[in-house]
């Protein structure tokens, strides 16, 4: 593979549309966005996250006894050790769960036996515990606040359906564990965005995996990148009813606000992994008799469409989705950074095997021909 090139040349804002390095982990071409060349209406229909992990990390989708094994090491390495649990338990409780993901996430290298390690054999080894222990941290600091014991994960579940169990500490419904694994799907990889791009400028300098993990957090929390879907459950939960939403939209259209969840830097005609988390969410309002949510969202989408042609990106419908599971919506960005962690560490990896320093010059705008003024006549 090509080694990563700066090819800006034309400064555009936010580095938008330039190119940047070259990666065959996951594209976006034409509005369909594939895994490794797999599309991913076919991953959301018919594989299992832990699945496409695999298919990130080692470039192509295991057999039987290769799935068997991953998930195997997954389970096991997925107790979050005694000592970051010890930690947790003394971050004040006015912190937000992405303010704790992101210490605990760099404090998990401390209690890693090869942090410093930076070996391929290492780093493999390093990207199981640290994706097993991720959904570990957040179900155990969510359990922490509200002052109940964290729960050991159960070697026979999946990913998702382990971090249900932990959060809940009772076995999840399948079908619950299933939108859950859906969500983790879509939201596993998505090209060079904010936090992809941090992590692989900061694995270029050949810093650890876990510093590397912890820059992309730092990336995620802000909330023009991760915090979408959360605002999206603070709109449904202001709408209210179904007959809210019209009178609603149409006031903050008119107020030229942002309608949240909408719209997408990338897509141009559509998000392609919005339309699986709305059957999800669809499915989920039945089985728990709470239809409002997704009718609201569902609503809201045509009013939006209408008004503004924007068609729904992939945090509109998964804000229902994680109501339905029960999820506290302060959670959804952490959820968020649990799935993204398969992605990052796919680029980290890429980024170690072929490593160049990611150095982009700055385009100089500032004053010319200056000279030093004396400290008496300034």
């Amino acid at each position: 593979m090509p080694e990563p090139v700066i090819t800006s040349s034309s400064s555009p804002a936010g580095l938008r549309d330039v190119v940047a390095l070259s990666s065959d982990i996951c594209s976006i071409e034409n509005g369909v966005l594939t895994y490794r060349g797999i599309t991913i209406d076919e991953m959301a229909d018919h594989g299992t996250f832990e699945e496409v992990v695999y298919l990130l990390w080692h470039g192509h989708l295991p057999n039987r006894s290769e799935l068997a094994e991953f998930k195997t090491g997954l389970a096991a390495q997925s107790q979050v050790p005694s000592g970051l649990l010890a930690l947790m338990k003394s971050f004040p409780r006015r912190i937000t769960p992405m303010e704790a993901l992101r210490t605990a996430a760099s404090a998990m290298g401390m209690f890693d036996p090869e942090s410093e390690d930076n070996s391929p054999a290492s780093n493999q080894r390093k990207s199981i515990r640290i994706l097993g222990q991720m959904a570990g941290i957040v179900a155990a600091y969510d359990r922490i606040r509200n002052d109940r014991s964290p729960v050991d994960p159960r070697h026979d579940f999946s990913l998702a359906g382990n971090f249900l169990f932990m959060l809940r500490g009772t076995e999840p419904e399948p079908l619950a564990v299933r939108a859950l694994d859906k969500a983790y799907i879509l939201h596993a990889d998505h090209e060079l965005n904010a936090s992809t791009f941090t992590a692989r400028v900061s694995a270029a300098t050949l810093t650890d995996m876990h510093s590397a993990i912890t820059a992309a957090i730092c990336a995620l929390k802000g909330p023009l990148h991760g915090g979408a879907n959360e605002q999206v459950m603070k709109m449904l939960n202001e709408v209210g009813t179904v007959a809210g939403a019209e009178p609603y939209i149409r006031n903050r259209l008119a107020a030229g606000e942002k309608i949240m969840g909408f719209g997408h830097a990338v897509y141009k005609d559509g998000d392609p992994r919005a339309r699986h988390l709305r059957e999800m969410s669809r499915q989920l309002g039945t089985l728990t008799r709470q239809e409002q949510w997704y009718e609201m969202s569902v609503k809201i989408e045509q009013i939006v469409a209408a008004s503004k042609g924007l068609k729904p990106n992939v945090d509109f419908y998964s804000a229902s989705v994680y109501h339905y599971l029960n999820i506290p919506s302060d959670l959804f960005t952490p959820i968020f950074a649990i799935s993204r962690t398969s992605g990052w560490i796919a680029h980290i990896l890429e980024q170690y095997a072929h490593n160049k320093l990611i150095r982009p010059r700055a385009e100089y705008i500032g004053l010319r021909n200056q000279h030093w003024i004396p400290m008496a006549e300034r």
